[in-house]
């Protein structure tokens, strides 16, 4: 008799939590963890030194909530061709296990509640900067760009460039230049990110009609416009040197922007789908080890 109980209390309780992780997967925790790395990192060093407990946490889940629901409307809009491709026809929201009704009220509960929290215990200027990436991403990459035009994630990367500006303002209330140099980091570093795995799924993105470079232009003119943005990205990196890093960074920013240059160049001679995973899974490792970089040179020599 109790085991008969117990059972369908089970069953109910897997449910709940299958339903759960439906909803926080259609916020792309991964790419959350980017974000708000560089979040941190921009926090850190504009702070020049740790900030409050209260204000890193804060700041970080009005970041989670904001993006996160800028995530869920994408996964919303996108559900059609979600429902099409591979590496996206799993999400509740391709697949029917979430209501279009409840991702758009789940998404549109997370980007007020984020842009509040920001607002009234931060400051609106961040509040403001994460709503603005939030539209951003939903209505100009999402919506116009990303069906439309090969240079979806140059102009929509902007997007992603945001949450620096967002932790640079909840510290100091304002915007500077080395705060809009982190913005520009992160913009140049979408492209190669983006096209190195729009190389391995071109396959799938030609199929649903998403006009991604290598779709449109081939995969030669993709790798050359990978290894010409990790040029760019290369240079702005070296911008925040005069304005307050020392050679812990600079050193840190050459080497590791020495190897992102010499994957491109690889990749760019040598058309291979193994080159380009590569390139694709050290461009993470080397946005995160940046960050990284120049916030132990703050923090240890300010």
């Amino acid at each position: 008799m109790i085991d008969d109980a117990v059972q369908p209390m089970d069953t109910a309780l897997m449910g709940i939590r299958a339903l759960i992780n439906d909803y926080v997967a259609l916020m792309k925790p991964g790419i959350m963890t980017l974000l708000l790395v560089t979040t941190l990192g921009a926090m850190l060093v504009a702070a020049r030194g740790i900030p409050s407990f209260g204000l890193v946490l804060v700041t970080l889940l009005g970041g989670v909530l904001t993006a996160g629901g800028a995530n869920v409307l994408n996964c919303y809009i996108d559900r059609d061709i979600d429902a099409i491709m591979s590496r996206t026809r799993h999400r509740a929201t391709a697949n029917g296990r979430v209501s279009p009704a409840a991702a758009l009220t789940f998404g549109v509960a997370l980007t007020v509640s984020g842009t509040l929290l920001l607002g009234f215990v931060v400051n609106w200027l961040a509040a403001g900067l994460a709503l603005a990436g939030n539209l951003y991403y939903v209505f100009v990459y999402t919506l116009w760009l990303k069906r439309r035009t090969p240079h979806n994630i140059v102009i929509g990367g902007a997007a992603g460039a945001v949450p620096p500006l967002v932790g640079w303002a909840a510290v100091t209330g304002a915007l500077s230049a080395p705060a809009w140099i982190l913005f520009a980091i992160i913009f140049y570093w979408t492209p190669p990110h983006f096209w190195a795995l729009a190389l391995l799924k071109q396959g799938e993105y030609g199929r649903v009609g998403i006009p991604m470079l290598p779709v449109v232009a081939g995969e030669d003119e993709t790798r050359r416009q990978v290894f010409l943005y990790t040029i760019l990205l290369f240079a702005v990196t070296l911008l925040l040197v005069p304005f307050g890093m020392s050679w812990i960074y600079f050193a840190g920013a050459v080497a590791l922007g020495a190897w992102f240059l010499m994957l491109s160049w690889r990749l760019l001679q040598n058309p291979s789908k193994a080159l380009a995973r590569k390139t694709f899974f050290y461009s993470i490792w080397y946005l995160a080890g940046l960050f990284a970089v120049m916030v132990s040179d703050r923090l240890m020599l300010g």
